[in-house]
């Protein structure tokens, strides 16, 4: 069952999901950081026609491979374990599921941004957000859907 969040649900969950963001997106970077060099490796096998691997060197990569793999599923999972969507790690995007009016919408947040102010429908996305009018969104009234 997806989570519905009141906007200011989602405010207060910012400073702990920008930590794990950040935290993804720097495992995701090593991720394919290591992905580059074995290719690189592989590249230079086939050009010269075989070479010796350096076993202790490819045996080092394929572990700090596994375990930035393993990093950034267990913090996405931590993410998305508070009703929180990522949508975009490039951009650093995060979705909030929300009742606006008895209408399922998305609070959007992009990582830099000081504040949740923007939102759009479930088959909009980023570029269709718009911008959060106060009027129409409470932000601090407990048991009740925006």
């Amino acid at each position: 069952m997806t989570k519905n969040f009141s906007l200011s649900e989602a405010q207060r969950l910012l400073p702990e999901l920008e930590r794990l963001l950040r935290q993804a997106i720097e495992a995701r970077r090593r991720l394919e950081e290591i992905e580059q060099e074995m290719q690189q490796t592989l590249t230079r096998i086939i050009m010269l026609g075989g070479i010796q691997l350096d076993p202790l060197r490819h045996a080092t990569l394929r572990a700090n491979k596994d375990a930035a793999g393993h990093k950034l599923e267990a913090v996405v999972t931590e993410i998305e374990a508070t009703g929180a969507q990522v949508k975009d790690l490039d951009m650093g995007l995060l979705d909030f599921p929300c009742l606006l009016n008895g209408r399922s919408i998305l609070l959007c947040w992009k990582l830099g941004e000081p504040a949740i102010e923007h939102w759009h429908g479930p088959d909009e996305g980023y570029a269709k957000r718009k911008k959060i009018d106060p009027s129409r969104f409470t932000t601090s009234r407990p048991g009740k859907p925006n």
